[in-house]
């Protein structure tokens, strides 16, 4: 049999072992698809680009950005034709998400991480420097700072270091990844700077999540439903406006923007890489292993992601900061043995 018929042969295997997964929703999918993390969508349209090169014999994945919650939801929803194969996402599944997939029948995913990002704030080049704390950005942005509603007009009522500017914050809506991190990086540890709030994280976690977490929503911050390159818009049109998106975001438009240091830190690759940027954390792919071999080239696409993340790979030289050489070889096994993700590590 020739490489042209075995490929058919097995596009018709898979679609029919897809079929029955799904059920009788949707008969068949010959095509991956991703959806998720705004964040990871530049690098998982990188690897689909890479995948359709060295594999012509499958159709280009479809990447979606919908935001790591968003993305969860549907992945999430069931094993099937109707449901995505993969899950792109800029912070780690939730325990009540790896639940829900297994109520929906999701039993097997598989948790990669492909790298590490830093949630970076920034504003245009000819904006005034600020060098911000996890506090000054959580008296700006809290709905009820310490539990009282939000009076701040100015970085200089925040902070008196700060410049008498408007504080307009330009960043991520409710359903990305980054607004999750941004939570958990940089308002809650801000919002713990205050021990009545460090107390009350163990007296009443939900009532201390909503006092800490909870956005103004008085114009002072404006979601951008997880569209960062209309962040990067924003600010070239406002000077004094605020922005935070994924470091990548701020690498690619550094023509444009300047970072700012956050606890005395820059964002830059290497103070991501260790980790000493308080906004640091570690993106990943979820794959649905169900999917495999019913999905043509989903083993293939997923076997691709190694092959890129390395210190020379092509995610490298697109701005994905590199984990370190143990991580690589850790998430490289995980990815070829495809090895169910605990769900009990999961929070």
């Amino acid at each position: 049999m020739t490489k042209k018929l075995l490929t058919v042969a097995s596009v018709v295997s898979a679609t029919a072992l897809l079929a029955a997964c799904g059920g009788a929703q949707n008969s068949s999918r010959d095509q991956i698809r991703a959806v998720g993390s705004s964040t990871v969508l530049p690098f998982a349209k990188l690897v689909s680009e890479e995948f359709a090169k060295s594999n012509s014999g499958f159709k280009a994945p479809i990447v979606e950005g919908n935001g790591t919650g968003g993305g969860m939801k549907l992945f999430c929803g069931g094993v099937g034709a109707q449901f995505p194969d993969i899950e792109d996402a800029s912070r780690r599944m939730k325990k009540s998400e790896f639940d829900q997939c297994a109520k929906n029948g999701v039993k097997d995913v598989v948790e990669i991480q492909v790298g590490i990002d830093g949630i970076a704030f920034a504003n245009a080049k000819q904006g005034p420097v600020m060098a911000l704390t996890p506090t000054d950005v959580y008296k700006a942005i809290a709905a009820n700072p310490f539990g009282k509603p939000n009076t701040a007009k100015t970085w200089h009522d925040v902070n008196p270091s700060l410049p008498a500017q408007p504080i307009m914050v330009y960043g991520p809506a409710t359903i990305s990844g980054t607004r999750d991190a941004l939570k958990e990086l940089i308002l809650f540890k801000g919002c713990d700077s205050d021990p009545a709030m460090k107390a009350l994280k163990d007296s009443d976690k939900d009532k201390h999540d909503k006092v800490c977490g909870e956005l103004r929503t008085d114009g002072a911050y404006a979601d951008t439903s997880d569209n960062y390159n209309l962040i990067v818009k924003k600010l070239e049109a406002n000077a004094q406006a605020v922005g935070i998106f994924g470091f990548s975001y701020l690498e690619s438009n550094a023509d444009k923007l300047k970072g700012m240091t956050m606890s005395g830190v820059a964002p830059s690759y290497v103070t991501i890489a260790d980790f000493s940027y308080p906004g640091a954390r570690p993106l990943y792919i979820y794959v649905k292993k169900a999917h495999i071999g019913a999905v043509p080239g989903l083993g293939e696409f997923v076997a691709a992601w190694p092959k890129l993340w390395g210190k020379d790979g092509a995610l490298s030289k697109a701005g994905m900061i590199v984990m370190t050489d143990d991580l690589q070889a850790k998430n490289a096994k995980i990815a070829a043995d495809m090895t169910p993700l605990d769900g009990s590590a999961l929070k």
